[in-house]
C-alpha cells in the first residue's frame, strides 16, 4: 500500500551508503524540494552513489554539501545555464568518483535490473575506451553469431524519487511527458518516493502526462512548487535567474551561503 508521508519523513528513507536515485531530466521535473530536505536533516546522509540518467542542480547540490561519494550519471550538468559548478570542482579534485555510464549502459543495467537477470549484453562501446574504464563490463561471445559483445551488469538502487505534478491516496501518480528513465527507476528502486505538485481525489489519464498506477510507488509527500528552479511544466517554468544566482554564489566560493539561503529563507 502506498503511504502518504511528511516530506520531512520521507527524507528520512535515505541513509548513510545508500544508492539513490532522482529522476526528472536535466533541468526539468527534479526532486528538488526532497533534495533541500535531505539538507535540512541534523546529519544529512553521507557516502551516497547517485544514480541519475542525467544529473543536474540537486545532484550538484548533495555532492557540494558533502552527501554524495560517487556519481553514476551519462550528463552531469545545468543545460543551457553551463557546468554544474559543485560536481566540477569536486571531480577536478578527484574528491569524487565517477562511474563512467552512457546512455547505453543505463539502459541496459536498469533493463536487466527490471527483468531480474544479471546482464544484458550488446555491442554498444564496440572499439571504444570505456570498457578499460570499467573493467566490470566484461566481454563475452555471442553462441549464435560468434560476435563479441559486452555485458552490461544490472543496476539496482536503494530509494528512487521523482516529482510528479499530482498524486492520489490510491498511490495513483501523474508525470508529464518528458520522462527521462522515471518508469524504469520506479521498476528497480527498493523504495519509491514521488514528491508531488498537489494530492487529488483521483488521477485519471487526460493525455497531459503519463500516470503510474500502484502498486508502482511506495510513499507520496506533497511538496508544492517541489521541482523549482528546475521546471514541472505546464504547472510552472525553469527558474533561470535562481539557477543564475546558484552558479554566480559558487564561481564565488559561497556555496554554503547559498545553501543556507534556499534551506532556511526566512533566515537569509
Amino acid at each position: 500500500m502506498t503511504k502518504i508521508i511528511p516530506l520531512e519523513e520521507a527524507a528520512q528513507l535515505v541513509n548513510n551508503q545508500m544508492t539513490l536515485a532522482l529522476g526528472g531530466m536535466t533541468v526539468y521535473r527534479r526532486p528538488i524540494a526532497f533534495a533541500y530536505e535531505l539538507l535540512r536533516r541534523k546529519q544529512p546522509p553521507k557516502d551516497l552513489t547517485l544514480l541519475c540518467f542525467t544529473a543536474g542542480y540537486e545532484s550538484d547540490l548533495l555532492i557540494g554539501a558533502g552527501c554524495a561519494s560517487r556519481i553514476r550519471t551519462c550528463y552531469f550538468g545545468l543545460e543551457a545555464f553551463g557546468i554544474a559548478p559543485m560536481f566540477t570542482h569536486a571531480a577536478g579534485n578527484g574528491d569524487i568518483e565517477i562511474i563512467e555510464e552512457t546512455e547505453a549502459s543505463l539502459a541496459l543495467g536498469l533493463r536487466a535490473k527490471a527483468a531480474h537477470i544479471s546482464f544484458l549484453p550488446s555491442k554498444a562501446w564496440s572499439k571504444t575506451d570505456l570498457p578499460r574504464l570499467r573493467p566490470d563490463v566484461q566481454q563475452i561471445h555471442d553462441p549464435y553469431t560468434g560476435d563479441t559483445l559486452f555485458a552490461f551488469p544490472a543496476i539496482s538502487c536503494d530509494v528512487a524519487v521523482l516529482h510528479a505534478r499530482e498524486g492520489d491516496s490510491y498511490g495513483s501518480v501523474k508525470l508529464n511527458h518528458n520522462l527521462g528513465v522515471d518508469l524504469e527507476l520506479c521498476a528497480v528502486a527498493n523504495t519509491v518516493i514521488v514528491t508531488v505538485e498537489k494530492l487529488v481525489d483521483r488521477v485519471l489519464p487526460d493525455g497531459t502526462g503519463l500516470v503510474i498506477p500502484p502498486p508502482g510507488v511506495d510513499y507520496i509527500a506533497v511538496a508544492p512548487h517541489g521541482a523549482y528552479p528546475t521546471s514541472c511544466f505546464p504547472e510552472y517554468p525553469i527558474g533561470g535567474g535562481e539557477i543564475l544566482r546558484y552558479i554566480d554564489r559558487c564561481n564565488a566560493g559561497e556555496f554554503e551561503q547559498y545553501l543556507a539561503s534556499v534551506l532556511n529563507p526566512a533566515e537569509a
